[in-house]
């Protein structure tokens, strides 16, 4: 199948979650023998209009990000080399318009991939960026809800979640046994303070606890743990690769879920595969809690008191080191779950 990505920006501009996923899902297609372009502001050093690092073939639209010229170029482009599906991201929302003049050019549905942290440009074109494309699909219930209120219709939304690699979870070896895991950037978003608060109230209990993430407010989070008097049992280990925390995870028997901000919990996600009971502090602007609505090993809570129970309660289960369940989140089942959605459209344009 011929996919062309749409994204005036990619990591290389602005490395975001949304960039990161669109980029991800590219990759994956490709990987599996699929022709993927993606249409971009140019981001590599020589002047040719065309990039091939891997398998993916990433064409200029622009010379540098301009969100006027990208979707004045854009159809043309798209046009010269005619995909069976555009699959584009929101931002700018021009571009999304410019998408569907492309896909009217060459009968290509268009698919637009709604993450949530996009820097949309003014409330009326992402109104009309959620309304325009034959599909958005989003990463969760509460981002669907928000471009539902953009004016996207009911029957044209979608919910794909982020993906996780099953294997290296089996492959990955358990690193020494900890009571909680929590992993986030330790910025604004974090309320990493939740978390610390609840062990606090533990402090009679034995128990321990590590902190995966670094960020600006590392600092803070280290005075307070030595300000409750935990600090001898609550380890900082930094940002760690992927492989360091799945180990982390594996080990772990709880995973606990704070921010503020989840568009899609991905870490929460890799620590349920690995095992772990998740405990999720419910917060408005997080889809965290939407992971755990249907699993016995998991607690929502929404107090410091809460938390405190819930990790207790938390030792009555058995450590487990996977969750052969949430396989249907594996890089390979998400990618078909995209293909479905592709033909789906492609056939209701009527294209063979």
């Amino acid at each position: 199948m011929r996919v062309a990505f749409v994204s005036m920006e990619t990591t290389d501009h602005r490395d975001t979650e949304g960039n990161r996923r669109l980029e991800r899902v590219a990759r994956h297609l490709a990987e599996a023998g699929h022709d993927v372009s993606m249409y971009c502001a140019r981001w590599w050093d020589s002047d040719q209009r065309t990039f091939e690092p891997e398998r993916i073939t990433y064409r200029a639209v622009t010379t540098t990000p301009s969100p006027v010229a990208f979707a004045t170029r854009l159809p043309v482009r798209l046009a010269r080399d005619p995909p069976d599906v555009i699959h584009a991201s929101p931002c700018p929302s021009g571009g999304v318009i410019a998408a569907g003049i492309g896909g009217t050019l060459t009968r290509a549905p268009v698919l637009v991939d709604w993450f949530g942290d996009e820097d949309l440009d003014g409330a009326r074109p992402a109104n009309r960026a959620a309304r325009s494309p034959d599909c958005v699909v989003t990463p969760s219930e509460l981002v669907r809800t928000r471009v539902r209120e953009r004016g996207a219709s009911g029957d044209r939304t979608r919910i794909i979640p982020e993906s996780i690699d099953m294997d290296q979870v089996r492959a990955t070896e358990p690193a020494d046994t900890v009571d909680v895991a929590f992993a986030h950037p330790l910025d604004d978003s974090a309320n990493v303070e939740s978390l610390l608060l609840g062990l606090a109230e533990l402090r009679e209990k034995d128990w321990s606890a590590k902190i995966i993430g670094d960020g600006p407010h590392r600092a803070d989070y280290e005075r307070q743990v030595s300000d409750l008097r935990i600090d001898d049992r609550v380890e900082f280990v930094g940002a760690c690769d992927r492989e360091e925390r799945i180990s982390i995870y594996r080990g772990a028997h709880v995973f606990v879920q704070t921010a503020y901000r989840e568009y899609f919990a991905t870490e929460l996600l890799w620590a349920l595969a690995c095992g772990c009971i998740g405990i999720v502090e419910y917060q408005a602007e997080s889809s965290a809690h939407e992971l755990i609505e249907q699993r016995d090993r998991s607690f929502r809570v929404t107090s410091t008191q809460q938390m405190a129970r819930a990790i207790v309660e938390a030792g009555e289960f058995d450590h487990e080191i996977i969750d052969e369940s949430l396989a249907k989140y594996d890089h390979d089942a998400v990618r078909s779950h995209y293909l479905d959605h592709y033909r789906r459209l492609i056939d209701d344009h009527g294209v063979l």
